[in-house]
This record gives structure tokens, C-alpha cells and sequence, in this order.
């Protein structure tokens, strides 16, 4: 375990590039799929929808904007945050706990390339 929390702490979150930029939408689709199976709620432009809705509606923005969204970063930016009708930010309401869905999407995606790296090195 050591081992382990000592590697994160010199990784400091580095992640291949290749990695990243040849798995782009792979990461894009983990992300929908983290949505979907989450059981949270996501608030857009104030009203609630089950995360199965919620991913169903990010697909669509996906499949109708890739061009915004070469990256994970880029899709989690310009087309999962915020409502582009509005402006008003995505929100994931999980156990109660209210989270941007920018950060929540972020923290998702950085727990699975720390995963990857570790199953690739150790």
C-alpha cells in the first residue's frame, strides 16, 4: 500500500499522452457510462432527470458536437458542464451532495487514468 500511494504522490497525476490523445473518445464514452450507472441526479436548468436521462442527454451533445470535444478535457469543457442554451452549470446531486457536473466528470476521469497507469506499471 506505501508503494502504492508513493507512486501516486510522484506520478502527480502524469498520464502517457499517447494514452490520452489515442483513447479520447473511449474516455468520453467512460465518462457517459459513469453518468448512467452513477444513480445520482443531474440538475439542468433546474429540473432533475435519473442519470440514465442524464447520460442519454450528454450522448447527444457528444454525438452532435464532437468537433468541441477531441479530448476528454475538451468534452467535460464545452459540452458537460454547462447548458449551452443557458449557461447555467450542469449540476450532479449524488447521496445529497450537490457537485458541479465539470468536477464531478473530472474527478471520474482522473480516478480512471490512475487506474489505468497503475495497472500498465505495477
Amino acid at each position: 500500500m506505501t508503494r502504492i500511494l508513493l507512486l501516486l504522490l510522484l506520478l502527480g497525476g502524469r498520464i502517457p499522452a499517447a494514452y490520452t490523445q489515442t483513447n479520447a473518445k473511449a474516455q468520453i464514452q467512460y465518462l457517459i457510462r459513469a453518468v448512467a450507472e452513477s444513480g445520482c441526479e443531474f440538475d439542468r436548468n433546474g429540473k432533475l432527470y435519473p442519470a440514465d436521462k442524464a447520460a442519454e442527454h450528454l450522448e447527444l451533445k457528444y454525438s452532435r458536437g464532437k468537433r468541441y470535444a477531441d479530448s476528454p478535457e475538451a468534452f467535460i469543457g464545452h459540452l458537460a458542464s454547462n447548458s449551452s442554451w443557458t449557461g447555467e452549470p450542469y449540476l450532479m446531486i449524488c447521496g445529497g451532495e450537490v457537485t458541479p457536473a465539470g468536477e464531478w466528470l473530472m474527478t471520474k476521469l482522473e480516478a480512471m487514468r490512475e487506474i489505468y497507469w497503475l495497472r500498465e506499471n505495477l
